[in-house]
């Protein structure tokens, strides 16, 4: 994955998606084999990339701005300092006037935004995305994906995003690599290459939809 690159893993349930996520994010040792960010081994060294596992873990007795500045703080930012950063980021992260708003008042587009502030927070140039909008409706997703292009492209940091949505992938990604099933391995490769900003009726052009049909057969589909 290059600078700046926004890339995507699709395969099937249990192929090991979330598991490499762990892995490069140093929270899961691999029995064998090399993982490296930057050149560097990441192995047992969390902190080296900013992760968002699948659920957005919201602690319920910490408001927005509280939960968004956690990541921040347990990698050793002084509260107040960690605001200061957050608090310019809240209305690009569409929770201006949430501040004080307790989790289960967010709606769940919202709780995710939460989150994704809270992996943004943590200044690495590496983000990792275990499937951010999973739990979503569809169109909350697809109000996700223009917002969440919106965000990357003004900080255009590396990301790797887990997903099993095909179309999510082809919507958001530079490149899509397709795994296959447990043991995974990478069976195809796509650059997509469409320009951005991505628009919803992308997902209606011929060239996209020969994409697609090439993931899903890749995938087995």
């Amino acid at each position: 994955m290059g600078p700046a690159e926004f890339v995507s893993l699709v395969g099937p349930s249990g192929c090991g998606k979330s598991t490499l996520l762990k892995v490069l994010a140093g929270v899961l040792v691999p029995t064998a084999g090399a993982a490296e960010v930057g050149g560097e081994t990441v192995i047992g060294r969390p902190g080296r990339t900013a992760y968002m596992p699948q659920k957005d873990l919201l602690l319920p007795w910490r408001r927005t701005l509280d939960n968004a500045t956690l990541g921040a703080e347990l990698h050793g930012t002084a509260p107040a300092e960690a605001r200061t950063r957050a608090v310019p980021l809240l209305e690009r992260f569409g929770l201006a006037g949430f501040e004080r708003a307790w989790p289960e008042e967010l709606s769940g587009g919202m709780r995710q935004r939460v989150a994704l502030l809270r992996t943004f927070l943590l200044d690495r140039q590496v983000l990792l995305l275990d499937e951010p909008f999973g739990a979503l409706d569809a169109i909350t997703r697809r109000r996700m994906y223009a917002w969440l292009e919106t965000v990357w492209l003004h900080d255009r940091r590396s990301v790797l995003f887990v997903t099993h949505d095909v179309e999510e992938a082809l919507t958001l990604s530079d490149r899509v690599h397709v795994l296959s099933p447990r043991p995974g391995r990478v069976v195809d490769t796509v650059e997509v290459g469409f320009p951005r900003p991505r628009t919803a009726d992308l997902i209606g052009d011929a060239a996209f939809v020969r994409m697609r049909r090439r993931v899903l057969a890749a995938l087995g589909g």
